[in-house]
């Protein structure tokens, strides 16, 4: 008989990696000494990945490639702004390929990547950086941890 299985607001023990679909490891905790604590339904994994978790029993794995309407989404073309240099903070200099925080006017923070800076303005991209691709999601439920 296998042990519970995994349902939204549970907290779980999980091993797993996220991989390209060409097999480059993007994150993976599968050779840690310990897995990873998560609660579902908390934003820690993608909408999609929890999907792949929900339902697995204690030690079930499962391995699942998502298009990126199931990962992380399609690139919107939208979330790409000319941000003008003279509202930015002048440290860290701004350079293209860098990841940053911007700071919103409600004081939460949003992601962006820097794509190219003129002398002028800044083009940073805001979407996921998983965006727009397909990803491979091995997971392995160790074990669903009782309520708190």
């Amino acid at each position: 008989m296998s042990g519970p299985t995994a349902r939204p607001g549970d907290r779980v023990l999980l091993r797993y990696a996220l991989r390209f679909e060409n097999g480059m490891v993007i994150v993976s905790n599968l050779e840690d000494a310990e897995p990873e604590t998560i609660r579902l339904g908390d934003g820690t994994l993608a909408a999609g990945l929890e999907e792949v978790v929900i339902g697995l029993a204690e030690g079930q794995r499962r391995r699942a490639l998502l298009a990126p309407e199931a990962g992380f989404g399609q690139t919107d073309p939208a979330l790409v702004h000319n941000l003008a240099l003279s509202k930015l903070p002048v440290e860290p200099a701004l350079c293209a390929g860098t990841l940053m925080e911007f700071s919103l006017p409600d004081g939460r923070t949003l992601a962006g990547h820097v794509l190219e800076v003129d002398p002028q303005y800044a083009r940073v991209d805001f979407n996921h950086p998983l965006a727009g691709h397909t990803v491979e999601f091995d997971v392995e439920l160790v074990r669903v941890l009782p309520s708190a």
